[in-house]
């Protein structure tokens, strides 16, 4: 291997990583603030590339029924509930405006999709649909559980994955799809050759960590959600309810996954299923940081992106074993450094 080869793997690896970052950034944010081990994350970015594949054609996607199907359960719940509670009039409004926002989008969806939008509208139109999609998975999977072990939250987590993976070949069919690029420039820099889709890839992922750390460090919404993570009861104690806090973790959470799906589109066919491996790999570089950093996501997915790279360029064949079982060592690491404690 010479440098130039090396310095295209590094490229392709850091442009990977660029997506596992995010993914990874999604995972220690919904794992801080409600213990879950998210593995459907995944799906939200085969949903996202999809959704925007099937508005290309002109068709309304199968999501955009989906989204109101969600809402509308969604309130069936909350409305049984307040009733249970006796508060079914005092609740109505606010369950309505919970509701409302899938229902509209939905609608809207359905209107907009045959109208064959520009490239950049049909991308913000599904991220408009596939955003709203995790807050409600949260109510609908997730919030009844709230205080449940982390090992339900994860068997949970595995059945509402079966449950998406499912549903997306209902939605999508087996074929994959491969959207166009955004950007069809290409710039050579020495042996190097930088794609349009590959500048849009690490440009966006890079101001869209900056703006998850803006969002913690000057919103009000991200410094509750960073009391939530360091201290469940206390927080709500303090007044911040860990309800809002999950379904805004989870939105939070869609949204990363659905823009990484978009971004990614272009450069690879998604199939229906395809988001498990590339969600698995985020959670790959999540626990490198221990399910608990930001920043240490961040850099375990541009090392895992450089492992998948290089292990592309010598086998090839076994790039996926020797990305999955990197984790390994530092599970085994981990559980030196931290020992187990059982739960109480």
């Amino acid at each position: 291997m010479d440098g130039a080869i090396a310095s295209i793997l590094m490229l392709d690896g850091v442009t990977n990583g660029a997506i596992y970052a995010l993914l990874a950034l999604a995972l220690v944010l919904v794992f801080a603030v409600t213990r879950v081990i998210f593995i459907p994350q995944g799906e939200f970015v085969a949903f996202g590339a999809l959704t925007l594949a099937g508005l290309q054609l002109g068709r309304t996607p199968m999501t955009v029924h989906f989204l109101i199907a969600m809402a509308l359960l969604t309130a069936v719940l909350d409305l049984v509930a307040a009733a249970r509670a006796g508060r079914l009039v005092a609740e109505l409004r606010p369950i309505a405006l919970r509701a409302l926002p899938g229902v509209v989008i939905g609608l809207a969806a359905m209107a907009l999709a045959p109208m064959q939008l520009p490239l950049v509208a049909q991308a913000l139109l599904t991220l408009a649909i596939v955003t709203p999609m995790g807050g409600l998975l949260y109510r609908l999977a997730y919030q009844s559980l709230a205080d449940a072990s982390v090992l339900v939250l994860l068997i949970v987590s595995v059945g509402v994955h079966f449950a998406l993976t499912g549903l997306g070949l209902v939605f999508f069919g087996a074929e994959g799809s491969r959207n166009p690029s955004f950007w069809e420039a290409s710039y050579a820099a020495g042996p190097l050759m930088f794609s349009g889709q590959t500048l849009i890839i690490v440009m966006a992922s890079a101001a869209l960590i900056v703006a998850l750390w803006l969002f913690f460090e000057r919103s009000l919404y991200g410094k509750a959600l960073r009391a939530t993570a360091v201290n469940r009861l206390g927080a709500r104690l303090m007044g911040i309810s860990s309800t809002s806090a999950g379904r805004l973790s989870f939105t939070l959470a869609a949204f990363i996954g659905a823009l990484s799906g978009i971004l990614i589109s272009p450069t690879t066919t998604i199939f229906y299923d395809s988001g498990f491996l590339i969600g698995l790999k985020g959670f790959v570089a999540a626990v490198f940081a221990g399910l608990s950093s930001y920043p240490g996501a961040a850099l375990g997915a541009l090392l895992v992106g450089l492992i998948e790279s290089f292990s592309s360029f010598w086998a090839s064949a076994f790039k996926e074993v020797i990305v999955f079982t990197s984790i390994l060592p530092v599970l085994l690491w981990r559980s030196w450094r931290d020992p187990h404690h059982e739960e109480h």
